[in-house]
């Protein structure tokens, strides 16, 4: 599975941005994850969903702001980002896990493919 992450861009505070990250193959069942990393700051968990087996999660930063989505016609998972703050400014990466526990979601040393990041930058 290969994963691409896209759609990031400059907005201001108080925006919405939605990024997308398209997969290779088919990760209908797969645990599908956002993680961001500032400048100078370690990888922060985002959300991360898993629809087949009924979960969705949300880091409490991001938690009634952020949501994440799929198309499984179009093998992409979406973050949707709404009231944008300047601390959200980061790389986005989407990550995906064939098969992980919601336990064990927020860790991103748990997935196993990762896209290579698109920054979003809010500006104050």
């Amino acid at each position: 599975v290969q994963l691409q992450a896209f759609g990031g861009g400059l907005v201001q505070a108080g925006d919405s941005l939605r990024v997308s990250c398209a997969a290779s193959g088919r990760v209908i069942n797969y645990a599908m994850a956002w993680f961001r990393q500032a400048p100078g700051k370690e990888r922060e968990f985002v959300a991360a969903a898993r629809w087949s087996s009924g979960w969705t999660i949300y880091g409490v930063s991001v938690k009634g702001r952020f949501a994440i989505s799929r198309d499984n016609a179009k093998n992409t998972v979406y973050l949707q980002m709404d009231n944008l703050k300047p601390e959200d400014t980061a790389i986005y990466y989407c990550a995906a896990h064939p098969g992980l526990l919601r336990s064990r979601a927020t860790d991103g040393k748990e997935y196993v493919y990762w896209g290579q990041g698109t920054q979003v930058t809010v500006s104050s």
